[in-house]
């Protein structure tokens, strides 16, 4: 898992599309208007990846706590994500909860449990 999180902290695409599974799912559930409930497929996500450019730059990820459960597949993950408004220069923060699923060494389902609020705040300061 720190796999994963590693390639999306330093912005490495080629590593996090590596890491996922041909067919694997990332989900949203609480995101900011205008971003998708979902990505299908690694070229969906690669799109994606390359379309939102890098309106963060993520500086470290703190209080990071792995949960194992009782499906070997399945891991949970709690972290603090800080960061730079790559446009302002504002600090970013925002606290993540996300469920991973992962098979023969790849992700084949990324729910990511955002706080969307902070990065709801720097896409309207993107927009005005």
């Amino acid at each position: 898992m720190t796999d994963i999180l590693q390639a999306g902290k330093t912005g490495d695409h080629e590593r996090f599309l590596d890491l996922m599974a041909p067919d694997a799912v990332i989900e949203w559930p609480y995101r900011p208007e205008g971003m998708p409930a979902e990505l299908r497929g690694r070229a969906e996500i690669a799109a994606f990846v390359s379309a939102q450019g890098s309106l963060i730059s993520f500086d470290e990820y703190v209080d990071l706590v792995l949960h194992e459960t009782v499906d070997p597949e399945v891991v949970i993950v709690e972290y603090t994500a800080n960061g730079t408004v790559t446009g302002t220069g504002a600090p970013f923060t925002q606290r993540v909860i996300a469920v991973f699923q992962v098979r023969d060494g790849q992700v084949v389902s990324y729910r990511d449990y955002i706080n969307p609020l902070p990065l709801m705040k720097v896409l309207e300061s993107h927009d005005g």
